[in-house]
């Protein structure tokens, strides 16, 4: 189709370095904060170890820019890259499973994006090509969808796309609330802190500071109760603080959601600073989970995930891949989803079987030793009063009783479905074409109580929790094996 080779966007290598550098920045930090001068009158090594760095990254950036080329044929990607060990890869569109444009700031400000393809199986894309011209990124994901079916220099004229859903403000704020990400970013910068700068320095900044605000209500004497409504003020502030931040990361990261759907395949575009047009075909997806928490049924809110078969393993899928096709939907928006896109299913099924109870107790059997062990060791120390984290014991019993209670299945001729949770609500969803093994496993606790646990297994089912049937009577079990046994052998694997 095209014979001629192309270089990516001439200004590709600024976009390597920075993403290099981003990745060496706090090891580099360190090292020029809380490194040793080995001359005092000259400049301090660290700043000669920054600019070998510097220089060896830039190095790096400039040779792969240099060295990468890439040509479009009828129905193949041809990419070349490297030097000294040169690699050339042939990629065929019908291989490419999923495409996801990104743009970020810097991105935008150049007229750029990077390109990345996805198959089905590795650990990395097939390729990522930093950076294009925004309009040879989305031309050639044209190209790619439609496996090669227009020329190179055609406009690309997409089909009539169907609005699936779109997140407004108001979706977006209890988005916010409901993921409390500030809490998280807290976590990160606190670690990444106590990484960054001495440990002892930070705990005497640390109790420093907790003896000023101390010594501060001792001198202006403040009784108990005005003490206890200065902590709840605080305590309150501090959530507020962090709702508000939360909300501020939903709106970065969820501004314009738009889900659509052409041509049997999903997009969703995303993204206020950095934006992320993520497709998939539909064929593509192996498992559908729904999900709902405490605070989701307290806004009446539910979210849709999907698993889909691509390289990259699960840390890497979490980062661009399509994986929320709703992030927060009302329940009836999800359950009507999920029927538009399987339109055989019929969701919610009628009927749930329930697992064995027997042995209920085995899911709260985690919290039993190490609460038993902090409770000695505080006993041993406080006295009595060490003996509170035993309170936790019975408030774990109670929860294992109710997820086991909860749990359940149901198996049609198209798919097997699985439910659990208590206090935070999932189903899992799989279509039978895209089962491809079964595994059958029995513990000793199993073998005691008369159960076992049956696993399902797909193409790139990544999700959390595991397709699983826990609890299964033995019996029953096995006869579920042999039953899906039997409609994989007679159907043709789909994915």
């Amino acid at each position: 189709m095209d014979s001629e080779e192309r270089r990516l966007h001439p200004w590709s290598w600024l976009f390597a370095l920075q993403q290099q550098i981003q990745q060496l920045l706090v090891p580099l930090v360190a090292l020029l904060v809380f490194g040793r001068r080995s001359n005092e009158d000259g400049l301090p090594y660290q700043h000669w170890i920054i600019a070998v760095v510097f220089a060896a990254v830039l190095g790096s950036a400039l040779a792969r820019y240099w060295s990468y080329r890439y040509r479009i044929g009828t129905d193949t990607l041809s990419i070349r890259s490297g030097i000294f060990e040169r690699t050339r890869r042939e990629i065929p569109f019908a291989r490419i499973h999923n495409v996801v444009v990104h743009q970020n700031l810097l991105h935008r400000l150049f007229g750029v994006a990077e390109l990345r393809l996805e198959s089905a199986a590795g650990d990395k894309p097939e390729a990522q090509m930093r950076v294009l011209k925004l309009e040879q990124a989305l031309e050639l994901e044209h190209l790619i969808r439609h496996r090669g079916k227009a020329a190179p220099g055609e406009e690309a004229q997409e089909p009539a796309a169907d609005v699936l859903l779109t997140l407004p403000l108001p979706e977006l704020v209890r988005q916010g609330l409901i993921s409390n990400r500030a809490l998280v970013v807290l976590a990160a910068a606190i670690g990444a802190a106590y990484q960054l700068f001495p440990r002892r320095a930070m705990e005497e900044a640390i109790t420093q500071q907790g003896r000023q605000v101390f010594g501060y209500a001792s001198q202006v004497q403040l009784g108990v109760g005005t003490l206890v409504a200065g902590a709840v003020v605080l305590l309150v502030t501090a959530l507020l603080l962090m709702w508000v931040m939360s909300i501020g990361l939903a709106i970065m990261q969820y501004h314009g959601f738009r889900l659509t759907e052409a041509d049997r395949r999903l997009t969703v575009e995303r993204g206020l600073l950095t934006r992320l047009r993520s497709s998939v075909a539909r064929r593509r997806i192996q498992a559908w989970t729904l999900r709902e928490g405490a605070l989701h049924r307290l806004f009446k809110r539910r979210q849709l995930r999907v698993d889909i078969a691509s390289g990259g393993g699960a840390a890497e899928n979490e980062g661009r891949a399509l994986k929320e096709l709703a992030p927060l939907a009302p329940p009836d928006t999800c359950d009507g989803l999920l029927q538009q896109l399987l339109p055989q299913l019929q969701w919610p099924p009628s009927h749930w079987h329930a697992v064995s109870t027997r042995g209920w107790w085995r899911l709260c059997l985690p919290a039993l030793l190490p609460v038993t062990a902090l409770a000695a060791v505080l006993t041993h120390q406080t006295g009595a009063p060490g003996l509170l984290p035993l309170l936790w014991l019975p408030w774990s019993a109670f929860k294992a009783h109710r997820q086991v209670s909860r749990m359940g299945y149901s198996v049609d001729a198209q798919r097997v479905a699985v439910r659990g949770g208590w206090w935070n609500r999932w189903w899992r969803i799989a279509e039978l074409d895209k089962l491809q093994a079964l595994r059958l496993d029995r513990s000793p606790l199993d073998r005691a109580f008369g159960t076992a646990t049956l696993t399902l297994d797909t193409a790139g089912a990544f999700g959390a929790p595991p397709l699983q049937l826990r609890f299964l009577d033995e019996q029953r079990a096995r006869e579920l094996m042999e039953q899906l046994g039997r409609e994989m052998a007679r159907r043709k694997l789909r994915w």
